[in-house]
């Protein structure tokens, strides 16, 4: 499995990398797209808090969105939001003639593979559909701009780590020009999405770049992925349901990690180019779900009296439940090009991600409720805890 930089390479890699934007203070205004999610709302507050940037958050506020995530930022100056739906072709050109945007992160995506696969339609209408929606009014803004804005325009595709498909354990890690082989519906469509964007490059000449992600974690993220979903169901004492014998191998990487690199790439990416953003920290399904109820115990006063009083604790919520259709074994990425080309490394260990994580859902976890169908939603009248800061 792949290890993690030493503290002294990553410590060396942050010093040597500066923004330049920020250098010449110069202030990019950037679409956003997807920005109330559980990525996007990250993005939004490190594009925010560097002071180098505007931010316009374009976002149809599906299932999955969270208003709360960015807390006060409608009263920030240099903070613009837009509910939009990306395949609404009109309404985007509104808000890029409004907004006169000097770049687009698409990071707005349906990306729950287990929905991919129940209903694979509103997959292929918001990751396909919408992403080439998204590029031809942005290129067609892009084409009526001015030589100097032209040239300095950016379009950055956010992606997966799923389109490589699956590898084998102890297989090398994917590098950026390894070939697509997506298995689930979610993943077919992403990966389209990355087709469309790499063809706009070559055919148009239109400035987009292209990141590749591993599994994401942190505060904020809807209760359907593994972390949260089993963070949220130990709580309330419910099952813990594992696929299979939980031995599939993901890599994990704390959002703010995320954020941070798609930044890097938007100011020092080249066009034409993809980026790996890896955590570094392979873990199989099982290692994840040990590791969050350890933590649990500690965090969660109730669950570790309940233990010393003889109960069972967290793990015995665990259930080995089928697994599910085409469910791949390993994720693995290089990230060596952004290290080398951006100066970026993940700055969060999974152990302290994690803790951070379990505390703001410890602290928030009244903000959720059953939604009569075996998940989660959010409690829209309740507020939210700053527990993880």
């Amino acid at each position: 499995m792949a290890k993690m930089p030493t503290t002294k390479a990553k410590d060396f890699a942050m010093r040597a990398w500066l923004p330049t934007r920020q250098k010449a203070n110069i202030v990019m205004k950037v679409l956003v797209t997807g920005g109330a999610g559980f990525i996007g709302s990250a993005l939004v507050h490190r594009l925010l808090a560097s002071g180098a940037f505007r931010v316009v958050n374009v976002d149809a506020l599906t299932y999955a969105a969270c208003p709360a995530a960015l807390g006060s930022l409608s009263d920030m100056p240099g903070y613009a939001f837009e509910q939009v739906d990306i395949c609404d072709q009109p309404a985007l050109e509104a808000v890029f003639e409004q907004h006169r945007p000097d770049a687009v992160i698409h990071a707005a995506a349906e990306s729950h593979v287990d929905r991919s696969i129940g209903g694979p339609a509103g997959f292929v209408q918001t990751n396909l559909v919408g992403t080439f929606t998204l590029l031809e009014v942005a290129r067609a803004y892009w084409s009526g701009l001015d030589q100097a804005a032209r040239s300095r325009f950016r379009f950055l595709q956010v992606s997966t780590d799923e389109v490589f498909g699956e590898l084998t354990e102890g297989q090398e890690a994917t590098v950026e020009g390894a070939s697509y082989s997506p298995n689930s519906p979610y993943a077919a469509t992403k990966a389209g999405a990355d087709h469309l964007a790499r063809a706009w490059f070559r055919t148009y000449g239109f400035p987009v770049m292209i990141s590749h992600s591993a599994n994401n974690y942190g505060p904020f993220q809807f209760p359907e992925k593994l972390i949260p979903l089993m963070t949220l169901n130990a709580l309330h004492g419910l099952p813990l349901p594992v696929y299979g014998e939980g031995q599939q191998i993901r890599d994990w990487l704390y959002v703010d990690d995320h954020a941070e690199g798609l930044v890097r790439i938007l100011e020092h990416g080249k066009p034409g180019q993809s980026y790996n953003l890896a955590g570094g920290d392979e873990r199989r399904n099982l290692e994840v779900v040990e590791a969050l109820c350890e933590q649990l115990e500690e965090l969660a006063p109730q669950g570790r009296a309940a233990r010393s009083a003889g109960g069972p604790g967290y793990m015995s919520l665990v259930q080995s439940v089928a697994d599910r259709p085409g469910h791949d074994f390993r994720y693995a990425m290089d990230a060596g090009r952004a290290r080398d080309e951006l100066g970026w490394l993940p700055a969060e260990t999974f152990h302290r991600g994690l803790q951070k994580t379990l505390a703001w859902y410890v602290a928030n976890a009244g903000r959720w409720e059953k939604d009569g169908k075996g998940g989660w939603r959010y409690r829209r009248d309740v507020g939210l805890s700053s527990a993880c800061e």
